[in-house]
């Protein structure tokens, strides 16, 4: 395998991790509505799990509210239902066309619990960034003992795998300042 196809390899890993944390961080409940936080929810639907985002518009009309207009006016019971089972916390308005969710503004010690939770998830994707280097750097080492690649080859890949290493922790340091400072706004 050429240096560059690992690099390629462990670029599109380390990709993957921070989308990962990019989709957490969606989940997470700011006290600023955004349709992440229930687009991801399944509501039974005729006997099947779906997607709320297959089955509905949602809009944030406001900062504190989200509104769930289901395509189909039939399931608004199932939506709400949906909505109250899930770990939202967040009592829905059904006015029979649509559904209102108020966002209240969380209180100071479950913003301090949302930003440890946000620490948490970066740093898994930190360790998924530091797995997918080593798993280059080892390609890189077995490519140079079955003799495909060089030894310089080889080193100067470990260095751009460092490269792409450093860049993605930052990255990550990056996305999780911006949650930590959406989530301590009040």
């Amino acid at each position: 395998m050429p240096v560059d196809d690992i690099l390629l390899e462990t670029e599109e890993k380390m990709e993957h991790a921070k989308e990962f944390l990019a989709g957490e961080y969606r989940k997470l409940r700011t006290g600023r509505a955004s349709a992440g936080l229930v687009d991801h929810i399944k509501v039974e639907y005729y006997g099947n799990p779906t997607p709320l985002r297959q089955l509905a518009n949602i809009g944030t009309p406001e900062a504190s509210m989200i509104v769930i207009r289901p395509f189909d006016p039939g399931s608004l019971k199932e939506i709400e239902r949906a909505i109250l089972a899930s770990e939202l916390g967040i009592t829905p308005s059904n006015d029979g066309k649509l559904i209102r969710l108020t966002i209240p503004s969380p209180s100071e010690e479950r913003r301090k619990q949302l930003v440890s939770a946000a620490k948490d998830f970066a740093e898994q994707a930190k360790v998924s960034v530091r797995n997918a280097r080593r798993e280059g750097n080892r390609l890189l080492e077995q490519e140079k003992k079955d003799a495909v690649i060089r030894e310089d080859e080889m080193y100067r890949g470990k260095d751009e795998v460092q490269k792409l290493t450093d860049s993605y922790e930052k990255k990550l340091a990056e996305l999780l300042e911006k949650k930590t400072a959406e989530i301590m706004e009040i």
